[in-house]
């Protein structure tokens, strides 16, 4: 149900040391495949606000990057559940960062947006009237998280990621996770039945450009806002099933409509404009739908073979 695991970072940045220096957290055990990566590692329930201080002060902790959540599906059929971890984790994360003088890393989304913003090339700064719990959530962390910067001086950081494509984790209860699915579905049976319909254009991304997005260290007088658009492509059912038919020929895709995601799919944007932070950090993407594709097929397959 948890969106990925909690990343919090002693000592150094994270992206000058080794995983020795990155402590990783979640509420439950890690994956036999993962846990050679996921070293050292320590359970933390995030809504535990002395048990997340006491981490914090024992390993020294002085950046954390905060990915605990529950997504839009599973959010919306489980609401108190989303108000503890999204909601109330969130506060307990904010102010232990600003007890303990920790950056804060949070990843906000395209959910933030509602039906009323606009589609097309979504500014950063625009309305937003999500219509989900995930969706509020997320403008709550993402104004609360400026509320600490501006008050206290906390050094927030926040992103609007699109939908995330991984090879190494299974989907996890979001609208977009069908475009992770899909590859597997389509290795495994060459067929995949799809909850979206087939023109439902969402934002983007594959998994090594939204970690390469993460931007803690980039100097904070280079920033020009707290919280980002940030994007790479953006494509339909129809369009990904081309382009894994690339791959597989006979790949057939079917439609049954969830009404539940569709609507929440509906409400988001079909692109985000991010030149802000292409222009604060020269942030750039490496992987359109194409290289992408090729890239799931790759790890997929020869993850198979493997086991």
């Amino acid at each position: 149900m948890y969106d990925d695991l909690d990343y919090i970072v002693p000592l150094q940045k994270l992206g000058q040391v080794g995983k020795e220096n990155v402590i990783m957290s979640d509420i439950v055990k890690p994956p036999k495949t993962m846990e050679d990566k996921l070293s050292p590692y320590t359970y933390l329930d995030i809504t535990d606000l002395s048990l997340l201080k006491s981490i914090v002060v024992n390993y020294g902790i002085d950046q954390i990057i905060h990915f605990s959540s529950l997504l839009s599906h599973v959010a919306e059929s489980n609401m108190q559940k989303a108000m503890d971890i999204n909601v109330q984790g969130l506060a307990n994360v904010l102010e232990v960062a600003r007890i303990f003088n920790a950056m804060l890393f949070v990843p906000s989304t395209i959910g933030a947006f509602g039906s009323t913003t606009p589609k097309v090339n979504t500014p950063d700064l625009t309305i937003q009237r999500p219509n989900t719990i995930y969706g509020v959530s997320k403008v709550y962390a993402e104004l609360l998280g400026e509320y600490y910067y501006t008050r206290f001086g906390l050094d927030f950081r926040c992103l609007r990621l699109p939908g995330i494509i991984s090879a190494d984790t299974t989907p996890g209860g979001g609208t977009t996770d069908y475009a992770v699915q899909i590859f597997h579905d389509a290795i495994e049976k060459g067929q995949y039945q799809c909850y979206l319909r087939a023109d439902t254009r969402l934002p983007m991304m594959y998994i090594d450009d939204c970690l390469q997005s993460i931007f803690i260290n980039v100097p904070d007088k280079k920033l020009r806002a707290r919280t980002y658009n940030i994007s790479a492509m953006s494509f339909t059912p129809s369009e990904i099933a081309e382009a894994i038919r690339k791959y597989i020929p006979h790949f057939k895709i079917e439609y049954k409509i969830c009404p539940l995601r569709q609507s929440i799919a509906d409400s988001w944007p079909e692109s985000l404009d991010d030149s802000l932070a292409r222009a604060d950090w020269k942030w750039s993407h490496q992987y359109d739908l194409n290289s992408m594709t090729k890239e799931m097929f790759n790890l997929l397959i020869s993850s198979n073979h493997e086991t």
